[in-house]
């Protein structure tokens, strides 16, 4: 529920057009509702700009189906991740909007359409095994109203790829920079470019990578100015960060 959904309920108040006793029935669950198994909070939209996001990953998909259910009762915009064909399928059944990136593993349903940013957040990768964290990275991005470009498979084994597209860098607002095996990539573009990277490490590699640790550490203790580093494989948190200083620019 956002601040032009209250707006809407207090004027019909003014006005007459609601009752008291129904205004207050529906903006009862406003901080947060209670189903049992979730607390969800329909209170974040307010709080920071987009609503509450739902991981699916050790959830049911009845659990995911009925916390669907309950945000689109508040107008919200859905966001899921780590979400399989299956509770696609699932959510589609009851909402035909959703869309789903099968590579990024997530359903969007917009209830309201965005007017995306002006600056960009680039999303790089060393490699194509690296995608599936940068279409994370991607969808969330732009349902959180950035624009985004993407360049994929420019890792340091071919490092005449990135050059080529030194444009790209320079054109961005916000760089993430996703990599996995030795994390390389994001130390090379901190050297290339004055923009604030988000570097992801990601899980893909062979046995000492130790499913992304190695890219983790690496990324670190890099030397490059002005990057941070998230968690691995969390193409969904860099976005988040990507966005809120996108924003700050388009402030200006």
């Amino acid at each position: 529920m956002d601040t032009r959904h209250i707006k809407k309920i207090l004027d019909a108040v003014k006005f007459r057009r609601i009752k008291v006793e129904d205004a207050i029935d529906k903006l009862k669950h406003l901080p947060y509702e209670d189903i049992g198994f979730a607390q969800i909070d329909h209170h974040r939209q307010l709080r920071q700009g987009f609503p509450e996001v739902i991981f699916c990953k050790g959830k049911s998909i009845e659990q995911v189906v009925e916390i669907v259910e309950r945000m689109l009762e508040k107008k919200s915009d859905i966001l899921a991740t780590r979400a399989d064909l299956n509770i696609y399928k699932a959510v589609r059944a009851i909402d035909p909007r959703a869309r789903y990136n099968d590579l990024g593993m997530t359903i969007v349903i917009e209830n309201k359409k965005k007017e995306l940013t002006e600056g960009k957040i680039l999303i790089i990768t060393a490699g194509t095994s690296d995608v599936p964290v940068a279409e994370e990275a991607k969808v969330t991005a732009e349902m959180l109203g950035s624009s985004t470009e993407s360049l994929y498979d420019v890792g340091v084994a071919g490092i005449h790829r990135l050059l080529d597209k030194k444009e790209m860098l320079h054109n961005a607002r916000v760089i993430i920079v996703i990599a996995g095996m030795d994390g390389a990539l994001a130390s090379v573009v901190g050297g290339l470019t004055d923009k604030p990277i988000i570097a992801v490490p990601t899980s893909s590699g062979y046995g000492t990578s130790f499913s992304g640790l190695s890219a983790l550490l690496a990324m670190l203790n890099s030397c490059a100015p002005g990057l941070a580093t998230v968690n691995i494989d969390n193409g969904f948190g860099a976005a988040c960060i990507a966005h809120r200083i996108n924003i700050l620019g388009e402030q200006k």
